[in-house]
């Protein structure tokens, strides 16, 4: 969704739903407002490190934080709250190194989770949160942060994927339905479309980044389009499913093979590559984030976004992406519960959301932007309504990191001339399930 330096970032934000900064800063702050100092005997610190959502310091997540830390202080007067800063690029190391030093925060925002759970680091959300914060999570996002039907992780901002296609190409190839774009709804559809397209001389008709950058995105949104995904319904990997090999032979056969993906080989194509050809004009229509829609309409190019067409035009499961919270087991269970409790009310999450264009994992926090109450465009409502059905990465998993980058290593081979997409996948879930096993 050479190295400039919007795909640098890029990159980065990969790991977040929509934008990990690029700032290559941490930043402390407390609840009192002054760098953290002694304490009173009676007094606790929590310490927290976060990811940075801003892309310089005049929009840095710090200042949310701040707001945070100090509007609980007011409320608990006991408990001071310091927090750590970091951008997208640094955080989960830093979390890493911390814990490996016998320092864990007691709260972290970062990208996983599953591995401090599977190595009992973590309290669970019941042991923390007050009853009507832990149901106020939306119903896929509190699922996809369990582990062994327990969660651990708590969803901190969420993102979905539509498609985004080009309205003035798609007026100049003719696609059109009473005055409007026409909207493809199945395969056949947007076969058709991309064949317009390109009979237009439209350089890219579709976009297909399979490229290392978000191919495992790319991935599990065809997966899910085409009735499979990266799991069945017990949670067991099913990567190489009839499903999901029939979706790549119609990538193989009916946008690679009829040359509708454009110049650039699939997996070879990173996802700010195709970003940036589509805010040039040069795409007709590609899978996005709502990142584009700032991307784009800098650039003066107007767009239309859609679920992604399905295999058959009925409704399938769109792809939903989240950044976690988790709480290490420091002896705070109580004050650290308390304060997410505060990280969780409705304004809160809505105040975050609004900042940065992305959705809320709240149903209190979803009802308020949909009502119009928060979020900065009408346009994210289309990204918001498609969230409480979506279908998220298997990151309860341990083995999920390493079947992800086996993923971005080897997809891009299933959609090459003469690729095979049952060995490839094959591969892939053979090494998966083995890996899920340890």
């Amino acid at each position: 969704m050479g190295r400039s330096r919007s795909r640098s970032r890029s990159r980065r934000r990969n790991r977040s739903v929509t934008g990990g900064a690029a700032l290559s800063l941490s930043l402390l702050l407390t609840g009192c407002g002054a760098v953290s100092g002694l304490t009173g005997d009676n007094e606790v610190t929590l310490r927290v490190v976060a990811a940075d959502y801003g892309d310089n310091p005049q929009n840095s997540s710090l200042r949310h934080w701040k707001n945070l830390a100090d509007g609980f202080r007011k409320d608990h007067p006991g408990v001071k709250v310091e927090v750590s800063v970091y951008s997208w690029s640094e955080v989960d190391n830093k979390v890493a190194a911390m814990v490996k030093a016998g320092k864990a925060p007691d709260i972290a925002q970062i990208g996983a989770y599953a591995d401090y759970a599977a190595a009992g680091k973590l309290y669970t959300t019941d042991e923390l949160l007050a009853v009507q914060t832990e149901a106020d999570f939306l119903a896929p996002l509190a699922d996809a942060g369990k582990v062994k039907r327990v969660q651990y992780g708590m969803p901190f901002v969420a993102s979905t994927r539509l498609l985004f296609y080009n309205e003035k190409l798609f007026a100049d190839a003719g696609l059109t339905s009473g005055g409007r774009p026409w909207q493809p709804r199945t395969w056949a559809d947007l076969e058709a479309a991309a064949k317009k397209l390109k009979a237009a001389n439209v350089p890219t008709p579709f976009a297909l980044p399979l490229g290392r950058e978000e191919a495992q995105a790319e991935t599990m949104m065809w997966m899910l389009a085409g009735g499979g995904g990266y799991t069945d319904g017990e949670e067991a990997y099913a990567i190489d499913s009839p499903e999901n090999t029939k979706t790549f032979e119609f990538l193989r056969d009916k946008l690679v093979g009829q040359g509708l993906t454009g110049p650039v080989a699939p997996d070879r194509l990173d996802r700010q590559t195709a970003f940036d050809a589509f805010t040039r004009g040069e795409v007709g229509m590609l899978n996005g984030h709502p990142t584009l829609m700032k991307q784009a309409a800098a650039k003066g190019v107007k767009f239309g976004m859609v679920p992604l067409p399905t295999v058959d035009g009925t409704d399938k499961p769109n792809m939903g992406v989240a950044d976690w919270m988790m709480a290490f087991k420091n002896g705070h269970r109580k004050e650290t519960g308390q304060f997410l409790d505060h990280v969780y009310a409705a304004q809160n999450q809505t105040a975050f959301t609004s900042a940065y264009d992305l959705l809320p994992v709240t149903t209190s926090g979803y009802r308020a932007m949909n009502a119009g109450t928060g979020g900065n465009s009408a346009q994210l409502k289309t990204f918001l309504q498609a969230l409480p059905g979506s279908r998220l990465y298997p990151a309860g998993k341990k083995s999920w990191p390493g079947v992800s980058e086996d993923i971005k290593e080897n997809i891009g081979k299933a959609v090459a001339p003469g690729g095979q997409p049952a060995k490839v996948l094959e591969q892939i879930a053979t090494s998966a399930r083995a890996n899920d096993l340890h």
